[in-house]
């Protein structure tokens, strides 16, 4: 026995007084309607209504049990309701995976917004450089420079990633400034552990400065790298993500613009679901309009 949908049927048959126009509102046959009613009436062991040939009316019994009835079916009408707020409104907790530089100083501040907008809606924001599984890694999206791993996945462009050549004016004044790649071999250079092995700076060029013999510093961190070329340390090149605030505020000078590394594409990637998660959906939503392809940044 739907002990549920017992009670709803007999509520309706109260407040409409007739089992005709109760089918009509549940969408059943009168019918199913006088069934629902029988197994009620069974289960409690008392008649709940007095039927004629015309309509029916509440015994005793039936109007204590309709007040029961009422209370229980609106508790449960509030139930389905606080389930179906969820699932139109972001909640809950949404893992993302992101490259270090770029996750620090672009997209945590950029979350900022979204955060505010929906109260609900937890964000664990992992950094780093290595490259997650979204399921084994227990991921709900990642942000992804360069190739991107499979077909199985969804991958919304976002602005490229690009980098730049910076020094202090400080530096600059005592050293010189380099007009072609070539005139770096007399400059001090500040290079990323990344690099070991011979890969150096990749300039649009398409030869590999290396610098690792020389370079005056190196350091696993992006961050130590700027920090050492504001004090005027030598020669970085990292992504713009991490040196744009410097660089418009004078801080920072770029050098060699027409042969930076071209900038790579840059993607927002997550598992396909055919019942998207509004948490999720809302996420990529506001990345994708803060970050769009064309490199505008978007006010969101």
């Amino acid at each position: 026995m739907d002990t549920l949908r017992c009670m709803q049927a007999f509520a309706t048959v109260a407040e409409l007084g007739s089992f005709a126009q109760a089918a009509v509102r549940l969408q059943v046959s009168a019918v199913m309607v006088g069934k629902y009613i029988q197994q009620l009436e069974a289960h409690l062991g008392t008649a709940l209504l007095q039927r004629n040939t015309r309509r029916q009316r509440l015994t005793e019994a039936g109007r204590a049990y309709l007040a029961g009835c009422h209370a229980v079916l609106e508790q449960v009408q509030q139930a389905e309701a606080s389930v179906a707020g969820l699932q139109v409104q972001p909640h809950g907790l949404l893992r993302v995976s992101a490259p270090s530089t770029w996750g620090s100083c672009v997209l945590a501040p950029a979350l900022a917004g979204l955060l505010h907008a929906q109260p609900l809606l937890d964000i664990e924001l992992d950094l780093g450089n290595r490259t997650v599984d979204l399921i084994e890694d227990g991921f709900d999206a990642a942000i992804r420079v360069g190739a991107l791993p499979s077909r199985e996945i969804v991958a919304r462009p976002l602005s490229p990633y690009a980098m730049s050549l910076c020094a202090s004016p400080d530096y600059l004044r005592r050293r010189g400034v380099p007009q072609v790649p070539a005139d770096l071999a007399t400059h001090d250079c500040l290079s990323h552990l990344a690099w070991r092995g011979g890969r150096g700076w990749q300039l649009a060029t398409g030869e590999a400065l290396d610098w690792e013999a020389g370079a005056r510093l190196r350091s696993n961190d992006g961050e130590a790298l700027r920090r050492a070329a504001l004090a005027g340390a030598g020669l970085v090149l990292q992504p713009t993500a991490l040196l744009a605030e410097d660089m418009a505020a004078g801080r920072l000078v770029g050098l060699l613009v027409d042969y930076l590394p071209l900038p790579r594409p840059m993607h927002l990637i997550y598992l396909p679901d055919r019942r998207p998660r509004p948490r999720l959906q809302c996420f990529v939503d506001y990345v994708v309009a803060r970050f769009p392809p064309d490199g505008g940044l978007q006010a969101v």
